[in-house]
């Protein structure tokens, strides 16, 4: 059965503004609202963005990695070009550690595991992802059960790798797709206010005194 294209997409911003979680003369890191794109899009209706409110208090400030539209939670940003690639570098030889929490639809078991399926863009269906085992690129996420019962599982997932969509579509690949997920879900399992995702965690070295940090934001589900 072919799978039928995405709906085309209206990019309708949240008014929810990012939260300060810390701040400094090198880094610059935000909780960011579910429904708001991390960069500007293509058009000037996608132009409203998380950095573009930013650059407002931040005039400085400069991208180092991304969050999807309606994932939340932990990101930084640099306010240097030092920063920015002292951080860029971390990211690329993944010594940052990310946690994220997401609530899946059914009991996920066992209590954890890891998924490692590689990942390639759908282009028929863009922005959809799928698993290619011949031309897709190395994707590993580990994950752990926080609780669950026959309707839903919380769980903890760390993304060792940081594809397009990783989390979403190992977590589908497993038959418990995440709630409010428009793209990779189905049923009563996409009709959710928002995407259950949410990146809880974010562990790097600060590029000035290269301290470990570790960046949390709450869960809001």
């Amino acid at each position: 059965m072919t799978q039928a294209a995405p709906a085309p997409f209206v990019y309708v911003p949240t008014s929810e503004q990012p939260r300060l979680i810390h701040a400094d003369d090198q880094i610059l890191v935000v909780d960011k609202p579910a429904g708001l794109l991390s960069v500007p899009g293509r058009g000037e209706d996608r132009a409203d963005c998380l950095i573009a409110r930013l650059a407002v208090t931040f005039p400085t400030v400069l991208l180092v990695h991304r969050l999807d539209l309606d994932t939340s939670g932990v990101m930084v940003f640099a306010l240097t070009p030092h920063a920015q690639r002292h951080l860029g570098q971390q990211f690329e030889r993944r010594q940052t550690k990310k946690a994220y929490v997401a609530r899946l639809s059914g009991r996920l078991e066992p209590k954890s595991g890891t998924v490692d399926l590689p990942l390639i863009v759908d282009w028929p269906n863009r922005p959809r992802q799928k698993v290619d085992h011949e031309h897709g690129r190395p994707a590993r996420t580990d994950w752990r059960v926080i609780r669950a019962d026959d309707a839903e599982t919380r769980v903890r997932l760390n993304p060792v790798t940081g594809r397009s969509h990783q989390l979403r579509v190992h977590m589908a690949s497993l038959g418990h797709p995440i709630l409010g997920d428009s793209l990779y879900a189905e049923g009563a399992a996409a009709d959710h206010p928002r995407l259950m995702l949410h990146a809880e965690t974010l562990r790097l070295r600060h590029p000035d005194s290269n301290v470990t940090m570790t960046l949390s934001a709450p869960v809001p589900f």
